[in-house]
Protein backbone atom coordinates (compact mmCIF):
# COMPACT_ATOMS: atom_id res chain seq x y z
CA UNK A 1 0.00 0.00 0.00
CA UNK A 2 1.29 3.33 -0.76
CA UNK A 3 0.08 6.40 0.04
CA UNK A 4 0.21 9.42 -1.84
CA UNK A 5 0.77 13.14 -1.12
CA UNK A 6 1.53 14.05 2.18
CA UNK A 7 -0.17 11.06 3.67
CA UNK A 8 1.17 8.26 5.78
CA UNK A 9 -0.24 5.06 6.53
CA UNK A 10 0.26 3.67 10.41
CA UNK A 11 -0.61 0.29 11.68
CA UNK A 12 -2.84 0.90 15.17
CA UNK A 13 -1.36 -0.16 18.31
CA UNK A 14 -3.86 -1.65 20.72
CA UNK A 15 -4.72 0.18 23.80
CA UNK A 16 -3.84 -1.40 26.80
CA UNK A 17 -5.86 -3.77 28.38
CA UNK A 18 -4.84 -3.22 32.33
CA UNK A 19 -5.05 0.41 34.34
CA UNK A 20 -1.63 1.33 35.79
CA UNK A 21 -3.64 -0.39 38.83
CA UNK A 22 -3.67 -3.71 37.54
CA UNK A 23 -7.42 -3.99 36.76
CA UNK A 24 -8.74 -5.24 33.70
CA UNK A 25 -10.22 -2.81 31.52
CA UNK A 26 -12.98 -4.47 29.29
CA UNK A 27 -13.03 -4.09 25.37
CA UNK A 28 -16.43 -2.07 25.26
CA UNK A 29 -14.91 0.18 28.26
CA UNK A 30 -11.26 1.27 25.76
CA UNK A 31 -10.48 4.50 24.50
CA UNK A 32 -9.91 4.44 20.89
CA UNK A 33 -6.04 3.99 20.67
CA UNK A 34 -4.15 6.97 19.00
CA UNK A 35 -0.89 5.27 19.00
CA UNK A 36 0.71 3.45 16.00
CA UNK A 37 3.40 2.99 13.66
CA UNK A 38 4.11 4.23 10.69
CA UNK A 39 4.44 1.15 7.70
CA UNK A 40 4.32 3.59 4.46
CA UNK A 41 4.68 7.30 3.65
CA UNK A 42 4.02 9.11 0.79
CA UNK A 43 6.38 11.43 -1.62
CA UNK A 44 5.60 14.50 -0.17
CA UNK A 45 3.40 17.28 -1.04
CA UNK A 46 3.48 20.47 -3.41
CA UNK A 47 4.09 23.87 -2.83
CA UNK A 48 1.94 26.45 -4.70
CA UNK A 49 5.45 27.07 -6.11
CA UNK A 50 5.59 23.65 -7.39
CA UNK A 51 8.88 22.41 -4.97
CA UNK A 52 8.53 19.64 -3.15
CA UNK A 53 8.39 19.53 0.61
CA UNK A 54 9.71 16.23 1.77
CA UNK A 55 8.14 14.15 4.36
CA UNK A 56 9.30 14.26 7.61
CA UNK A 57 8.19 10.98 9.03
CA UNK A 58 9.95 8.02 8.14
CA UNK A 59 8.73 4.17 8.05
CA UNK A 60 8.97 2.75 11.94
CA UNK A 61 8.67 5.54 13.65
CA UNK A 62 5.92 5.41 15.99
CA UNK A 63 3.42 8.20 16.26
CA UNK A 64 0.63 9.99 18.17
CA UNK A 65 -2.24 10.86 15.84
CA UNK A 66 -5.66 13.00 16.58
CA UNK A 67 -8.10 11.12 18.07
CA UNK A 68 -10.17 11.37 15.07
CA UNK A 69 -7.84 11.45 12.00
CA UNK A 70 -7.91 9.89 8.63
CA UNK A 71 -9.37 7.05 7.60
CA UNK A 72 -9.50 3.57 8.91
CA UNK A 73 -8.62 0.63 6.43
CA UNK A 74 -8.37 -3.18 6.56
CA UNK A 75 -5.87 -4.48 4.54
CA UNK A 76 -5.20 -8.18 5.08
CA UNK A 77 -6.97 -8.60 7.76
CA UNK A 78 -4.90 -5.43 9.79
CA UNK A 79 -6.01 -2.16 10.45
CA UNK A 80 -4.72 0.59 9.15
CA UNK A 81 -4.87 4.55 9.43
CA UNK A 82 -4.04 6.50 6.92
CA UNK A 83 -3.60 10.27 7.94
CA UNK A 84 -2.21 13.63 6.57
CA UNK A 85 1.27 14.27 7.87
CA UNK A 86 -0.63 17.25 9.80
CA UNK A 87 -2.76 14.86 12.17
CA UNK A 88 0.42 13.49 13.56
CA UNK A 89 1.16 15.30 16.55
CA UNK A 90 4.46 13.54 18.00
CA UNK A 91 6.82 11.20 17.25
CA UNK A 92 6.88 8.57 20.62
Amino acid sequence: MKPLSDRVVVKVLEGEDLTPGGLHIPATAKEKPQKGEVVAVGPGRIADDGTKIPMELKVGDKVLYAKYAGGEVTFYGQEYLIVKESDVLAVI
